[in-house]
């Protein structure tokens, strides 16, 4: 009888040993590379979809007018649907990467479809909420192996152009599963974590700008700030406070964190608005480090 009771303990034991604690799917860490084989590289990249990380849940509540035939993209980049594929691109704003999505057309050379949107620039939204591109045409990926996406670039004298450059490489590259590090020319690869400090205090993945949002809203995205603390509020075409909410990041004060804030207002047309994250200053009290996202937002409340 004691053997008994002690084989159901250990039993027991494993199977509670073997259940992990779920990794947050926000803009992190790049994706693992899948497993390369012992073939040689082809010169043409052999992309796949990008990585499709788990990002954090979100409540129940109406889509935000997608594409037709669109898929819902993921907290790390995107997602694929038989007749499209949603893509993740960083562009630069005030000096600093900002991330936003593409939707278009399926293809097997996403990597190509990549490069060609981030020389493409900002939609109209997007550039007149001050983001903008310093990649430019004629970007090609040479090879993909072990990894490491090898590229070749126009020349760029100025080196805080170049490394901003580079970083908008970086980051939008490692959203595919079968690339961890970029290199760029002769220069030794690198990846996400080698260029950190190129974020701002505050990102934001959710909503996109230009989108048009519906209450509640999810606001979601990475923050590194005082006490893991970020706030949002929600302003309506006259600049009025409609709604306001907080929540906290994985992690804060030194590290970077995903957050996931929900947030709603009152409102009874349809107008153009602003969603700003923003950490509250602990010496005075004031909004620093503020993103705002112009959105379309919808009546509701």
């Amino acid at each position: 009888m004691n053997r008994h009771r002690l084989a159901s303990f250990l039993v027991a034991a494993l199977l509670v040993g073997g259940c992990g604690i779920p990794r947050s799917g926000a803009l992190g860490p790049a994706p693992t590379a899948a497993s390369s084989g012992a073939g040689s590289p082809s010169a043409v990249p052999p992309d796949t979809a990008p990585s499709p990380t788990a990002g954090p849940a979100r409540p129940a509540h109406p889509p935000r007018s997608p594409q037709p035939g669109s898929a819902t993209p993921t907290a790390t980049g995107a997602a694929r649907t038989r007749d499209t594929v949603t893509i993740e691109l960083w562009l630069v704003r005030a000096g600093r990467l900002v991330p936003t999505r593409r939707t278009r057309p399926a293809t097997v050379t996403t990597s190509r479809l990549a490069l060609a949107e981030l020389a493409a620039g900002p939609t109209r939204a997007e550039a007149a909420a001050g983001l903008t591109t310093v990649v430019a045409a004629g970007v090609e990926v040479t090879r993909i192996a072990g990894g490491v996406a090898t590229l070749r670039v126009p020349a760029v004298a100025d080196p805080a152009r170049r490394r901003l450059r580079d970083a908008q490489l970086v980051w939008t590259l490692t959203q595919f599963p079968t690339v961890r590090q970029v290199r760029i020319g002769d220069a030794a690869a690198v990846g996400r974590a080698d260029v950190p400090d190129l974020l701002p205090p505050i990102v934001v993945s959710d909503p996109l700008y230009g989108e048009r949002v519906t209450t509640p809203l999810v606001v979601t995205g990475t923050a590194d700030v005082f006490e893991a603390t970020v706030s949002v509020r929600v302003l309506d075409a006259a600049g009025r406070e409609v709604a306001t909410a907080f929540g906290t990041a994985g992690c804060g004060s030194g590290c970077r964190g995903g957050y996931r804030v929900v947030v709603g207002w009152h409102t009874t047309r349809e107008q153009r608005g602003t969603v700003e994250v923003y950490e509250v200053s602990a010496q005075d009290g004031s909004r620093i480090h503020t993103m705002a996202v112009p959105v379309l937002l919808a009546p509701g409340g």
